[in-house]
């Protein structure tokens, strides 16, 4: 059992963008911000609460700026998820200038178990942007191809 059983604060949504879907994370710096748009991203895909997060998967990207690295980051857990067959449900990220390190913790998935509910392509340059929207509120946002 791990830190990352217990649930965590919500502060993410979808929103909605012609044929694909929008995952959009808040937070009180720019890492957490990027923690809730990859739990936003994992929720598209299963019911967060169905994951066992029993294994850890390092992650780390470097991007000319937090925008693209918010794209780098999502489509490496899109990877990820892919090759090793796997659904996240918890992170950890950690930014120093144009560097992620992260980790993501979650389970080989199980179709009967987790019912997936649809595959995600990856994360994409539209409607992509990190800002902080006011002090302490920083969102990290894009539009992810399903």
């Amino acid at each position: 059992m791990s830190e990352h059983d217990s649930a965590e604060v919500d502060r993410w949504e979808h929103f909605p963008h012609d044929a694909d879907l929008g995952v959009r994370g808040f937070g009180a710096t720019p890492a957490e911000a990027f923690v809730q748009a990859a739990r936003a991203l994992c929720a598209t895909i299963v019911d967060l609460a169905t994951v066992r997060c029993d294994e850890a998967i390092e992650i780390e990207r470097e991007a000319p700026g937090l925008d693209l690295l918010l794209m780098d980051w999502l489509n490496a857990l899109v990877y990820e998820m892919a090759a090793r067959h796997m659904i996240f449900a918890a992170f950890e990220v950690s930014i120093a200038g144009e560097r992620l390190t992260g980790r993501a913790f979650g389970e080989k998935i199980s179709r009967e178990r987790h019912a997936p509910a649809v595959e995600v392509k990856g994360a994409t340059l539209t409607e992509l942007t990190v800002r902080e929207d006011r002090p302490g509120l920083w969102r990290a946002q894009c539009v992810i191809d399903v």
